[in-house]
């Protein structure tokens, strides 16, 4: 906020200017990148709309998943189907780039 404004007056500037702040009520957000997942935790959300147009300003605890990261469950499945170790079925999956698929196929085959 600006210093020196009451926080009711802002928000009264800000209707008469056409712009409209709602709270939403969030657990957890997650924001989907090509590196991995953005996420934050206990977030506080706004939804600002103005002229037709929505964003969305968000604060909490943030931290971040890398994408490469298998789970696993993933892990457990290529083992089960190839019978290889949790290492190699780790390796597998990195080297396929999260495929399990491919994973499967470049251990059976050899």
């Amino acid at each position: 906020m600006m210093p020196g404004i009451d926080p009711k007056q802002m928000k009264r500037m800000m209707q008469q200017m056409g712009i409209k702040n709602t709270e939403i009520s969030a657990t957890r957000v997650v924001i989907e990148t090509e590196e991995g997942n953005i996420i934050v935790s206990n977030p506080q959300v706004t939804e600002i709309e103005m002229q037709g147009q929505k964003s969305f300003q968000i604060a909490g605890d943030v931290s971040k998943e890398d994408k490469s990261s298998s789970s696993e469950d993933d892990i457990k499945l290529i083992m089960e189907q190839t019978g290889a170790s949790h290492d190699e079925a780790l390796s597998a999956l990195k080297a396929a780039d999260g495929d399990i698929a491919e994973a499967i196929i470049a251990l059976k085959s050899g």
